[in-house]
């Protein structure tokens, strides 16, 4: 029989039960596509990362249970988090070379591992545009950008954005990996919730990803580069970000639940 040994980590917490669960799966070599994604919808988490040695690199792809995704922040967070702790990683950076975001860089920073990522390009939507954003979220935008993989609507404040009761059926309409909600924080930088029905994922609790989209959006409306972000889903979970013009560095910490064996 063959087995796949399986990681649960919880991401950007060092607290159990809260941040974001992934699965990672450290391989020695490639396996079909089709089972990376029935242990992906088997797992049932929003996401399962499958790592594979590269030289001293290693190659990195993400599963949500229904689709594969181009990029993941905290299943990338958690694999680095399996490979310094776990398996005995001794360089100080790690390089994860991905198929539809190119490379990307993990390294510890004290308890924090802070992950390199490639920015994402915003477009500003005109106004009469914003129609269906309000329709999936219930209230006005005061503006919306389109990224490469979401709509990234911006609303006024931080309590509306706990209290939001989105139209999931709505967003599953939008042509998008999901839709980013964000707002200016009362206590951190700002603040975010991220929901993706159309890729399997009701909410996501922490998403490393967005934030290649809300720093370059934040860094102007507040006029810095560094912040610390937190995202109101019922995990919860908090980032340390800085933006570095076309990179994005997004950090926080991790805690491992879970080992176990895939029986194949």
């Amino acid at each position: 029989m063959d087995r796949i040994k399986l990681y649960q980590v919880d991401a950007f917490t060092d607290t159990l039960f809260s941040g974001n669960p992934a699965a990672v799966c450290v391989l020695n070599s490639p396996i079909d596509e089709k089972l990376m994604q029935c242990i992906g919808s088997e797992n049932n988490l929003a996401e399962t990362a499958f790592v594979v040695p590269r030289g001293k690199d290693y190659e990195i792809r993400w599963f949500t249970p229904a689709v594969e995704v181009d990029l993941c922040g905290h299943a990338t967070l958690a694999s680095a988090f399996v490979l310094f702790n776990l398996l005995g990683y001794k360089e100080s950076s790690i390089r994860f070379h991905s198929q539809k975001s190119g490379l990307l860089t993990v390294r510890r920073k004290d308890d924090l591992l802070m992950m390199d990522f490639p920015t994402d390009q915003l477009e500003l939507l005109p106004e009469g545009q914003s129609t269906e954003i309000e329709k999936c979220i219930g209230i006005k935008p005061v503006e919306t950008y389109k990224g490469k993989m979401d709509y990234i609507t911006v609303i006024e404040h931080e309590s509306e954005l706990k209290n939001l009761q989105p139209d999931l059926n709505e967003i599953s309409k939008l042509k998008t990996r999901g839709l980013v909600v964000t707002a200016k924080g009362d206590q951190v930088d700002f603040v975010s919730r991220f929901f993706a029905p159309q890729s399997g994922i009701p909410e996501d609790p922490v998403t490393g990803s967005s934030h290649t989209s809300l720093l370059p959006l934040w860094s102007e409306k507040l006029s810095k580069t560094t912040f610390i972000a937190r995202q109101l889903s019922k995990r919860g979970g908090q980032l340390v970000c800085e933006y570095q013009g076309d990179r994005c560095i997004i950090g926080g910490n991790a805690r491992l639940y879970m080992t176990g064996d895939i029986n194949l």
